[in-house]
C-alpha cells in the first residue's frame, strides 16, 4: 500500500466510499486529502483501498 501514497485512491469503509489523495498511512488511521478537506479513516473500518481510475 505504500506505493499508493501521493496518488488518488478510493477507500471503502463501513459502506462509505471515500476518494482523495492518499497522504499518510499509519497503524491506526489513513489520511486522505479530499476535494472538501481532510478525511481521516480508522484502519479497522477499511475494507479496501485501491488506486482511482
Amino acid at each position: 500500500m505504500i506505493e499508493l501514497i501521493g496518488k488518488k485512491v478510493v477507500v471503502e469503509a463501513m459502506g462509505i466510499t471515500y476518494t482523495g489523495r492518499l497522504v499518510e498511512m499509519g497503524e491506526t488511521e489513513v489520511h486522505l486529502e479530499g476535494e472538501s478537506g481532510w478525511i481521516v479513516v480508522p484502519v479497522e473500518n477499511i475494507s479496501s483501498i485501491r488506486e482511482a481510475d
